[in-house]
């Protein structure tokens, strides 16, 4: 033995497992307790509140260098963390297009971080759980059973995934071994022009820039005008370029319009294009019973992008990307490196989950939607769906009814844009309706966000919350009103 080796049998070995398990386990149930009232207790909380000057200094302290004891550590997060939440699990949350946790989902988080199990592949239990939860997502949305597909961590790269293929799939050579600068001719993506911004995002990370996607006119609907994008085809083939890509959206964020899928998956397959739906909003209204339709011509996607973490209430975070062609899914990314490879038996002679995706290191994202759904069951997520269209319907009615309010059009799916309307136009209407929207928020009343729709300002909520009920929407109005005028008024007075 030499003396480094003798010098470390004399000390200490160390570990992070805690000396004193009982300790930590009634630690671990008050904490479960404070979790489940957390929840339980949400509607009597604000939605969104400022932090005080102090809970913001005290995420400016230095390293902690030596140890603190658990209990400690807790209270401070009971503290300055549980009490100041985005509050998007809160039922008066509308700002932007999220979903709002389940309990279920939030237990399976936190037994996934418990096994801890590396899902880039391998043959264990969580890696068949996630290979299973992606096939449950292809029986939803209608897609068959030999389609490729993987768990990403939302819907931005669940998009990146599909036109990553689609765009290996229509350049006309390995574009792996020989990159974007041998494409003989210069790719043409298409979307509307409400698509979301993460496609520019992918444009710019594929190596083909913005100026590859083309964003088509949308009708009165919002929803992409075909004969435009016939027309825009046509002439990019004229110009030199290979037209490679249609793009549809169900569901945008701005208002929720479903671009109609079946007349794109009809054009697709004439022009020889590949058709990937940005499915994150709507997707999964597939499995909704009143609502289903809306979505009809999904399963006829070449790859879709959904959210398990918006209509699945799936805690943060957790997407999915499904590709019609499994084989050219994985011949998009697969490397096997020599410490990868696949053995006959043993830990290594499971699937390797990273050949479907960009990331080698993937966390088990797929309990916590495997345990809410065998909880809840999926036709009970698709009522909820159906729950929350038509509560977004009754909203349009109450502003319909109020002669201050005014909307901006009928919703398709869950989405409402309106505003408070009290004679003004331009950036004085634009002000109040903002201020509104900014009171809303401090007062703790509701979460709202705003948006431009066919050039004008409005205010926009986005239903997508279990928890939400028909009172919340009276408040709204309520509040809406009543602040309105305050705000009016203050104008007024100071004029």
């Amino acid at each position: 033995m030499d003396a480094a080796q003798e010098t470390l049998g004399m000390m200490a070995e160390e570990t992070l497992d805690p000396r004193d398990w009982a300790d930590v386990q009634a630690l671990s149930h008050r904490i479960v307790d404070d979790a489940v009232a957390h929840l339980r207790d949400v509607r009597e909380r604000p939605v969104w509140q400022e932090m005080p000057g102090e809970v913001r200094a005290f995420f400016t302290a230095p390293l902690p260098r030596s140890p603190s004891p658990l209990a400690d550590v807790y209270a401070e997060v009971a503290r300055n963390v549980m009490p100041y939440p985005m509050g998007n699990i809160h039922p008066r949350f509308w700002s932007w297009y999220m979903g709002s946790s389940n309990l279920a989902g939030a237990l399976g988080d936190f037994l996934a971080a418990i096994q801890g199990s590396n899902l880039g592949g391998g043959n264990h239990a969580a890696g068949l759980m996630d290979s299973q939860v992606v096939n449950w997502c292809k029986q939803m949305l209608g897609f068959p059973a030999s389609a490729g597909g993987t768990l990403v961590s939302g819907g931005s790269m669940a998009n990146i995934i599909g036109l990553t293929v689609a765009r290996n799939a229509k350049a006309g050579i390995d574009v792996r071994e020989h990159g974007v600068a041998a494409i003989e001719k210069p790719l043409r993506f298409y979307g509307s022009d409400q698509i979301h911004s993460c496609h520019r995002k992918a444009m710019e990370a594929l190596g083909l820039g913005n100026r590859a996607l083309r964003r088509i006119p949308t009708d009165a609907g919002l929803r992409i005008d075909i004969a435009a994008l016939r027309a825009a085809i046509a002439e990019d083939r004229a110009a030199g370029f290979k037209p490679a890509c249609v793009i549809g959206t169900a569901g945008t964020v701005n208002t929720g319009a479903i671009d109609d899928l079946q007349a794109l998956a009809k054009l697709a397959h004439e022009e020889d294009l590949w058709f990937h739906v940005d499915g994150c909003i709507g997707a999964l209204i597939a499995i909704a019973p009143d609502n289903a339709h809306r979505v009809a011509g999904i399963e006829w996607a070449d790859s879709v992008a959904l959210d398990p973490h918006k209509w699945l209430h799936a805690p943060f975070e957790v997407g999915c990307a499904l590709v019609r062609d499994a084989v050219a899914h994985r011949k998009t990314f697969a490397v096997t490196p020599e410490f990868l490879e696949s053995t006959p038996r043993g830990l290594a002679s499971g699937e390797w989950l990273h050949d479907y995706g960009l990331q080698t290191t993937r966390g088990f994202r797929a309990l916590k939607v495997w345990m809410a759904l065998k909880e809840h069951g999926s036709d009970k997520f698709g009522r909820l769906i159906d729950q929350n269209i038509a509560q977004a319907g009754y909203f349009a009615g109450l502003i319909e009814a109020e002669p201050e309010l005014e909307l901006a059009a009928s919703p398709t799916i869950n989405i409402v844009c309106f505003r408070y309307q009290p004679g003004l136009a331009g950036e004085a209407l634009k002000a109040l309706n903002t201020e509104i929207m900014l009171r809303l928020q401090e007062e703790g009343i509701a979460a709202l966000s705003d948006t431009t729709v066919h050039g004008q300002h409005w205010l926009r909520v986005a239903i997508t919350n279990h928890r939400t009920r028909r009172e919340d929407l009276d408040l709204l109005v309520h509040e809406t009103m009543r602040l309105g005028r305050e705000i009016a008024a203050q104008g007024a007075a100071s004029s």
